[in-house]
């Protein structure tokens, strides 16, 4: 989460005032949020060896022989 959000998710417990510095998944938009920064980083990727829908990725290859250099692309 950009450090200048933080503010803006503050609530307050009997313990004293929280901010949260990574996004939670009960906030609004999180799940967009998410597909947005995953079709960022794999967008050399997608469509081409690779399939991504929010939470789930498919690493695909048209030859079996391909599979594990297009899965080293995906680590990398």
């Amino acid at each position: 989460m950009d450090p200048a959000d933080e503010e803006v998710t503050s609530f307050q417990t009997d313990k004293g005032l929280y901010c949260y510095l990574v996004m939670s998944f009960g906030l609004k938009n999180t799940r967009a949020t998410y597909q947005c920064l995953i079709n960022k980083v794999f967008k050399d990727l997608i469509w081409r060896t690779m399939e991504v829908y929010i939470d789930n990725i498919l690493v695909k290859s048209l030859k079996k022989s391909q599979h594990i250099t297009d899965l080293e692309q995906y680590f990398h």
